[in-house]
């Protein structure tokens, strides 16, 4: 028999797998996708504005007023708005629900790490084991399923674009553009490629019309199968309501711990690291030498190596430690962005279209599983305040790679990114040492059941009491 809260950790898994299954189609096929005067990047960079102006103060207010299951329900509702605006893709219809998809994605994320942290904390109260290593194994569960997401969300976009009759072929004077190479200084190449890039509109609202169906099928999976597991908290929080102005400034007030600041470039290079793959490497490695078509199966390639990667790590951590994977995943990273600078894509070297986003999958997986469990040990008493600042700052790595993803050259695109996994790479080990000298005492998650143990504890002395 599984454990309620390995029960709800499943069910919030499986509903972002399906809403991930949705966005994250979407997300890779932006940049080729909606080329025409980058509004297809735009429309990323105004969603991750979004998430850092809500990380300032939604995920803190929606969590204690809504508790985690209803943030999670309700933000998921600002995804599927997006998937509604790319069937008929504009200024128009793009940036506006852009802004709603960001302002849902900081309450989002923040409930769920806060679900898994106190799912995590309570079964470890429950089985007598250390906090951090449930969280850890739960933050595995939750990216091994999460991360498929990948898969089957590129899968759909690569059948269903396949079927178009119009697949045109690669010519050579384009190949001379692609990778580091492009520096977008060759207009007519660059229009032509968008041109011959997208495919028949028909199979496009297709696509869209199934990413739709599958984000609010997600919608109904938690709704309908998540347990409500702080719905006394929050009941108790409204009823002793804090002042508006403690509840919003409660991001901000955790920027005062030295340990936040220095994992600042930490989470910002996750934010550069997953920006680069979807926005950079789908169109000027694999849309620009084999085509659009190709895009699903690459970053199914990439999906699938990080899926398997998040659950192990989940595994690993507590026998390995996090900063052996950290190392591992900066090495891997270091080795990738120099690959990336020297090769130059051809259609021959087919394997390496594939072999660089597995690998990169592998780094990516050890930065979201065990940055996330990072954050809810090392401040269980602010969760909220916490997951809301991880995702602020990581939105600020996806808003200053896609801002500048229009005008400034590749090579120095891949030359920023390496700075700032070198950055990471001496900030990130002062806050490790600290911990592992001076360890964060963890919080028991404590069932709010006061009531019903006073009643049962004063039994024999109350004279007619019926159960409710």
């Amino acid at each position: 028999m599984i454990s309620r809260n390995f029960k709800n950790i499943l069910v919030v898994s499986i509903g972002f797998l399906f809403l991930f299954t949705a966005y994250g189609g979407l997300q890779s096929l932006q940049s080729s996708l909606n080329a025409e005067d980058g509004m297809g990047v735009v429309s990323l960079s105004v969603i991750y504005a979004s998430i850092i102006v809500s990380s300032m103060f939604l995920p803190p207010i929606m969590i204690k007023n809504l508790g985690c299951k209803w943030t999670i329900v309700v933000s998921m509702a600002c995804y599927v708005s997006y998937s509604f605006g790319n069937l008929y893709p504009g200024w128009y219809t793009l940036i506006p629900t852009s802004v709603v998809l960001g302002l849902g994605g900081s309450p989002l994320w923040s409930a769920k790490c806060t679900y898994l942290t106190i799912s995590g904390n309570k079964q470890a109260a429950s089985d007598g084991k250390k906090g951090p290593d449930v969280i850890n194994q739960y933050f595995g569960i939750f990216f091994f399923i999460f991360q498929s997401s990948t898969v089957w969300g590129n899968l759909m976009s690569s059948l269903i674009f396949g079927q178009d009759s119009n697949i045109a072929v690669i010519p050579e004077e384009q190949l001379m553009y692609c990778g580091a190479a492009d520096c977008g200084l060759n207009s007519s190449v660059n229009a032509t490629a968008s041109a011959s890039a997208r495919p028949a509109q028909t199979l496009v609202w297709t696509l869209v019309g199934c990413y739709i169906g599958v984000g609010l099928l997600a919608m109904l999976i938690v709704a309908v199968f998540l347990e409500n597991i702080d719905q006394e908290q929050t009941s108790e929080f409204r009823g002793n309501r804090e002042p508006f102005c403690h509840t919003f400034l409660a991001t901000f007030r955790l920027l005062r711990d030295w340990r936040l600041l220095t994992l600042v470039p930490l989470t910002v290079y996750s934010g550069f690291e997953q920006s680069f793959l979807s926005g950079e490497y789908t169109k000027n490695y694999v849309t620009c030498a084999l085509g659009i078509h190709y895009v699903g199966f690459v970053m199914m390639c990439f999906g699938a190596t990080n899926s398997l990667c998040s659950f192990l790590c989940g595994r690993l951590a507590q026998y390995t430690g996090r900063a052996a994977l950290f190392l591992l995943a900066a090495l891997t990273n270091f080795a990738c962005i120099i690959a990336f600078l020297l090769w130059r894509p051809d259609p021959d070297n087919l394997v390496v279209f594939f072999a660089l986003p597995a690998l990169w999958g592998l780094a990516d997986a050890v930065w979201q599983t065990q940055t996330n469990a990072l954050y809810g040990a090392l401040f269980p008493r602010d969760k909220e305040a916490a997951f809301a600042n991880y995702r602020m700052w990581e939105s600020i790595g996806f808003v200053i790679a896609f801002a500048y993803s229009t005008f400034l050259c590749l090579e120095y695109k891949l030359y920023i990114l390496l700075s700032i996994l070198l950055l990471t790479a001496v900030t990130y080990p002062i806050v490790e040492y600290h911990e592992h000298k001076n360890p964060t005492p963890p919080v028991k998650e404590v069932e709010h059941h006061r009531y019903k143990e006073t009643i049962q504890s004063d039994g024999e002395k109350v004279i007619c009491q019926t159960q409710m």
